[in-house]
Order: C-alpha cells, then sequence, then structure tokens
C-alpha cells in the first residue's frame, strides 16, 4: 500500500522514506524492540501536551500579574520564532525528534499562553471552552478513526489536502496585502455571518488534518519505523492540534462579539 499524503507538513508524503526496518521504505532490519508503535506515539505525545500546557501557564500566569501584553510580548515573540525554528529543524531532521520536539512544544506553550490569556480576559471563558473542544474533537476524531468509522480513502485525503493548501493560500494572501494595507475579503475576519461560517469550515478542516495524521503514524508502524519516529508522530499530531485550538479560539471570539 503506498504512502497516503498529508497535509500537515510534518507528516509529509517522504516522512517513513529510508527510516524503516523493512519493507518498501526501510534500509535493514530494525528490532522489534527498536520499533515505534502506536502506544508509544500516545506517550509521546501526552508528554510533548504537557511540556506545551506547563510554559503556557506560566505565561498566562506572567500576563494575569500585570494584564500588560507588553510584559508577555517578548515571551510570545521568543515562542512564535523559536517555535518556528524547532518545527523545521524537526522536520528535516527527524531523528532529532526526542530533542527538538519537546523543545518546539515549550516554546509553543509560550504563545498559546500568551493568546489565551489576552482571549481569556476580554472573553472570560474561551480558553476553556477551546481546550475542551479542543480535546473533545481529538478524542472523538480517533475514536472514530479507530472503530474505521472514518476511513481515510484516496479521495478523502485529496480533499482534507486540497482544502487545507486553500486555507493557507488564503492566510498567506491576507497576511502579504495587510503589509501594503489593502484589504482582501476582511469580512471573513468578522462577527457577521460569513466570518462565523468560515470559521466554522475552518474548524472542520483543521479536525480533518487529525485523521490523517492518525492514518499516517499507524502506517509508520506498519512500516517498522525506529523508535525516534514515535516523537516525530507527536510532533505532527501537536502541530495540528495548536492550528485546531487556535481556529477554535477565534470561532468562539466571534460567536461572542456576535452576542
Amino acid at each position: 500500500m503506498p504512502l497516503m499524503k498529508t497535509s500537515n507538513p510534518a507528516l509529509g508524503e517522504n516522512t517513513f522514506r529510508g527510516v524503516g526496518g523493512g519493507g518498501r521504505y526501510g534500509y535493514g532490519p530494525i528490532d522489534v524492540a527498536s520499533r515505534m508503535t502506536l502506544s508509544g506515539t500516545v506517550n509521546k505525545t501526552g508528554i510533548l501536551l504537557i511540556c506545551a500546557f506547563a510554559t503556557a501557564a506560566w505565561t498566562w500566569y506572567r500576563f494575569l500579574e500585570s494584564r500588560d501584553i507588553a510584559q508577555v510580548a517578548p515571551l510570545l515573540g521568543i515562542g512564535l520564532f523559536g517555535g518556528l525554528i524547532m518545527a523545521l529543524v524537526t522536520t528535516f531532521k527527524k531523528e532529532w525528534a526526542p530533542v527538538t520536539a519537546p523543545i518546539y512544544a515549550l516554546l509553543e506553550g509560550l504563545v498559546l499562553g500568551g493568546l489565551s490569556a489576552v482571549f481569556d480576559m476580554r472573553y472570560p471563558g474561551i480558553a476553556i471552552q477551546a481546550v475542551a473542544l479542543t480535546f473533545g474533537t481529538l478524542l472523538a476524531l480517533l475514536l472514530a478513526y479507530s472503530s474505521r468509522i472514518i476511513k481515510v480513502t484516496q479521495k478523502f485525503q485529496l480533499g482534507v489536502v486540497a482544502a487545507t493548501g486553500g486555507i493557507m493560500l488564503f492566510y498567506f494572501l491576507q497576511m502579504i496585502l495587510g503589509f501594503f494595507h489593502v484589504p482582501f475579503l476582511s469580512s471573513v475576519n468578522g462577527s457577521g455571518g460569513i466570518g462565523i461560517v468560515f470559521s466554522v469550515i475552518v474548524v472542520a478542516i483543521a479536525a480533518l488534518n487529525l485523521v490523517l495524521d492518525f492514518n499516517f503514524v499507524e502506517q509508520g508502524v506498519n512500516y517498522g519505523a525506529p523508535k525516534y519516529m514515535e516523537w516525530y508522530g507527536a510532533f505532527g499530531i501537536l502541530v495540528t492540534l495548536v492550528w485546531l485550538y487556535l481556529e477554535i479560539l477565534r470561532l468562539l471570539a466571534k460567536m461572542r462579539d456576535r452576542n
């Protein structure tokens, strides 16, 4: 069975190529105890989430002490650019994932904590709601995938990848044109009907990316990838979870504004 594509850049088409312990993409046999497992990937995902929660809570506390975004702005900057660098390093140096993935999670927590605190100050309770919805979605999709209620067919995969690519292109155009103060479909950022419908669609696409991530990690296990790929698979899932959380946070904020 060919490797399925995923729109998550951390889990691309060539992720397991040349790292497996045999089969189509392996370079040689790997001892069973040294191979990637689903349970190991789940455990590593939990560790990364704990790392992200720890720094997020610390940043949140720093913000609450001053109620001034300027006090945590340096942390947000470090988390944003440091996290991007660590994400790129992890993507191109998968064997470094046992070290770089936790560092990425810690840096990403700085961003999530600061942004969540700012949102929660304006919309009390919104961060807890977003966290609950994010993990509720994760568990629901994991159950649906494991029970094969959702099947990752070629059409399903291509649809999610194409939709995700379209969203990323749209965000990129908005960012570039924003530098020149050129409005580009600005209504999708508002709390009107168009803005809320757009956010619902983006949340749905982000959630469906989790299904592709689950499938890709499962294939890594089937191909006998080495143990460090558990960290890499967990890193890929965390990337999608961060995106999903931020989009849910944005959607809830729009709904609060509308009310």
